[in-house]
């Protein structure tokens, strides 16, 4: 890193971050982003970019020190994606060889299939299906190949370097400190310990992902949801398939409704043809479902079964695993994007077409606007909340925020069922996206909060994993080349663990043992717990999806990030 100082631990405000006073170095850099997914490699990008066209010409040169944090060992390690790629962004952003980016192929054929248990239905495929001039590509790969970018203009991204909190002067945002190195599982420091570092930063930029800790934390204490509708999210469960020869063509692109999901749960398949004879395969599962026995890694392995997968899929390899929350609220579910000090881009600010399956194109642009505000910031040299509020105008008046309007109100009709939900987006399309035709804006209502309890729903019968097709969880852990150090604290926090040997246990038979795609709750049994049972978390399993953050019905399970470079290692997903 860049020469540092030291610094006191806690906030800047006085308050305690983590009781800790040993010295801390302090970095002071002018532009932080943090997360280097394709939002923040974007918006570090193009800031690069204005800032060079500035000072070709400027009296007086802006200079400013820029960086990306990245938890993962490697950029892309967490990256997780479909992806079928509209490329508008990628183009803006690197019009002279964008298409040196690894795109593995251009779409070139299209079906939309309506699954029953034993037939599939091609139906026609609708305008927001329809993927002309888009392409197969891997998000981990792209990220890599903007990173190199980002590098070579001078910025640095450093990995393995998880932002744990944010530094507030009274509200205002003034930098993020890492998290520490070398603490044990009781909280003791080990050998290898080293506290981690307070960067302080002139504006710090959130593109975390879906759920980020930070996000989270920043929006529950200044209220950046008010007057916006809850955010709701969906997950994807992954495969990556090494098929036979010949088997699918590299940019084909199948999507599925129907089987195995009900007519009350939002989402569907995706099976996407890649390059070298690779398949994508894939589910989108709404996490504002109501059986509270749903199992998205379950409805993934019966997704594969059906015979026009099996097809597919027979006789290939499963190469790859990987789980990722996405979030589906829209427009009127994006919160405050600006404040003293920060912005926030990217999944953590729901830039999403869920109506289009899309995400990383509204994520880079949303970068992108980000550079523009904070380069105008620099020329006034001002940071403050009436400098960084140009932010949403800025989305507004794009090309993204006219494709997130439109389809404001698409995740929302869902709420009546997959039948009510095709109406709306029928409706939507021929009125800019009013819901029903009339209303400007339907409401969305937390996911967790639409759960049922299992008096009113029956338990699936057991699916025993072949090997070949199906898999059990473990297994496709094993293939997300997941790793943790297994001694240091948990980073799966219940706040109230007898919760979950009562009450939930018998309104939701515990829930969280099935939505987690990583079988890292278990309920077991435990004759020194006064209740003969207790939870046990297997942290290093976790995929870093956020699954349980979001759908646990309590909402008392708190994601934060573990020590730097754990997690999934995806490579080419």
């Amino acid at each position: 890193m860049p020469d540092r100082s030291t610094a006191d631990g806690g906030t800047a405000d006085g308050d305690t971050t983590d009781g800790d006073t040993a010295e801390r170095d302090r970095l002071d850099i002018d532009v932080l982003f943090v997360g280097a997914g394709p939002a923040s490699l974007a918006g570090a990008t193009h800031l690069a970019q204005l800032l060079a066209r500035h000072n070709r010409t400027a009296s007086r040169p802006l200079e400013p020190t820029v960086a990306v944090l990245e938890k993962g060992k490697e950029v892309g390690a967490h990256a997780l994606s479909g992806a079928v790629l509209d490329p508008r962004a990628l183009r803006e952003l690197f019009p002279a060889d964008w298409q040196s980016a690894p795109l593995q192929a251009p779409v070139q054929r299209e079906r939309l299939l309506f699954l029953t248990p034993k037939r599939a239905v091609r139906l026609p495929t609708p305008p927001p299906l329809r993927n002309h001039g888009c392409y197969v590509a891997s998000l981990g790969s792209l990220v890599r190949w903007m990173a190199a970018r980002v590098e070579a203009a001078g910025i640095d991204v450093f990995c393995e370097f998880p932002a744990t909190e944010l530094l507030f002067e009274g509200d205002a945002v003034i930098g993020v400190r890492t998290g520490d190195r070398g603490i044990d599982r009781q909280g003791a420091k080990k050998r290898n310990f080293e506290p981690g570092i307070d960067i302080r930063s002139r504006v710090v930029v959130l593109g975390e992902g879906p759920r980020g800790s930070l996000t989270k934390t920043l929006e529950q204490r200044l209220d950046l949801g008010a007057g916006r509708n809850p955010q709701v999210y969906a997950i994807g469960v992954k495969e990556l398939w090494e098929v036979p020869a010949g088997r699918v063509a590299a940019g084909e692109v199948i999507h599925t409704m129907g089987w195995p999901l009900d007519r009350h749960t939002f989402g569907g398949g995706f099976l996407y043809g890649a390059a070298n004879d690779q398949l994508v395969v894939g589910l989108v599962l709404g996490l504002d479902y109501r059986d509270p026995y749903l199992d998205p890694h379950r409805e993934l392995q019966r997704f594969k079964t059906h015979p026009a997968i099996r097809r597919l899929i027979e006789g290939g390899t499963r190469a790859l695993y990987g789980a990722k929350a996405i979030p589906e609220g829209g427009w009127w579910s994006m919160p405050r994007s600006f404040g003293d000090g920060f912005l926030v881009i990217g999944d953590s600010a729901g830039f999403l077409n869920s109506q289009r399956l899309k995400g990383i194109h509204l994520a880079m642009k949303s970068g992108m606007l980000a550079a523009e505000t904070i380069f105008e910031a620099l020329l006034a040299d001002d940071f403050s909340h009436q400098s960084l509020a140009s932010h949403p105008a800025r989305v507004e008046s794009s090309w993204a925020g006219l494709e997130l309007r439109r389809v404001r109100n698409f995740h929302q009709a869902f709420d009546r069922g997959l039948g009510a939900g095709m109406l709306q987006a029928a409706l939507g399309m021929v009125t800019g996206g009013r819901g029903w035709g009339i209303f400007d804006r339907l409401p969305t209502h937390p996911g967790h909060t639409r759960m049922g309890t299992i008096a009113d729903h029956a338990a699936p019968p057991a699916m025993v994993a072949d090997g070949h097709i199906t898999f059990d969880r473990a297994t496709n852990v094993y293939h997300s080349a997941t790793s943790h150090d297994e001694d240091q604290p948990g980073h799966l926090l219940v706040r109230d663990p007898a919760v979950c040997v009562d009450e939930c246990a018998r309104l939701y038979a515990n829930p969280c043992q099935r939505f987690c795609p990583a079988e890292v709750y278990e309920m077991v049994d435990d004759p020194k717990a006064p209740s003969g049972r207790r939870l046990q978390i297997n942290a290093s399993n976790c995929v870093h999806c956020k699954t349980c953050d979001i759908m646990d019905p309590y909402q008392i399970i708190d994601w934060v990030p573990p020590e730097g470079g754990g997690g999934p290692s995806y490579g080419r997903m």
